[in-house]
């Protein structure tokens, strides 16, 4: 049996990072591989662990087909690993932190993806991206915003996408990832 791809996406601060790593052992367990995406960014950059490489070697890793999957967003390039398709083909899960202006294309490459939508509460949201001080108050309050179109957007014309609350217990949502996970086993 083929695995299945999960394409997990939400906006900056909804807790992607934070969920795939109290995740991370439960999903081993059951044979879901998690990736690690390939960034151009610095190593010392804040954020997910990721590979970090140039703009330079990111463009000869997808000349030479590295990547399944690769975007630009916010002036980073991201790629997922072609080593995907293997996992796939071998009957593994895989979870990716996907980029929600690709999922269209994923879900051209990969038709039976499973698409989870991590969102947050608005304040809750505000109070993470302050938290953080990458960001001017302008800049988080016009982030919010085009969050909150997106998301109504992306869930009311492709219901394929599943929303997955993280406004609240971290533990909460994973448990109701992994109930998600298992409801769609079952339906596949």
């Amino acid at each position: 049996m083929v695995g299945r791809l999960i394409y997990l996406i939400g906006p900056s601060g909804s807790g992607k990072d934070s969920l795939l790593d109290a995740a991370r052992d439960t999903l081993a367990q059951r044979d879901c591989r998690i990736v690690r995406r390939v960034i151009t960014r610095s190593a010392e950059a804040v954020g997910e662990a990721a590979q970090a490489v140039t703009v330079e070697q990111f463009e000869q890793m997808r000349e030479r087909g590295a990547f399944a999957l690769s975007w630009q967003a916010n002036g980073l390039h991201y790629g997922i690993p072609v080593e995907i398709d293997q996992w796939l083909l071998e009957g593994h899960d895989v979870l990716i932190n996907g980029s929600r202006a690709h999922l269209q294309k994923a879900q051209a490459r990969y038709p039976t993806l499973l698409a989870v939508l991590l969102t947050v509460n608005q304040e809750v949201l505000r109070k993470r991206l302050l938290a953080r001080s990458r960001e001017s108050l302008a800049e988080i309050e016009e982030r919010l915003a085009r969050n909150s179109r997106f998301a109504g957007d992306l869930l009311a014309s492709n219901p394929q996408v599943f929303p997955l609350d993280n406004s609240a217990d971290l533990q909460h949502t994973v448990a109701t990832l992994l109930g998600l996970l298992d409801k769609r086993h079952a339906c596949a």
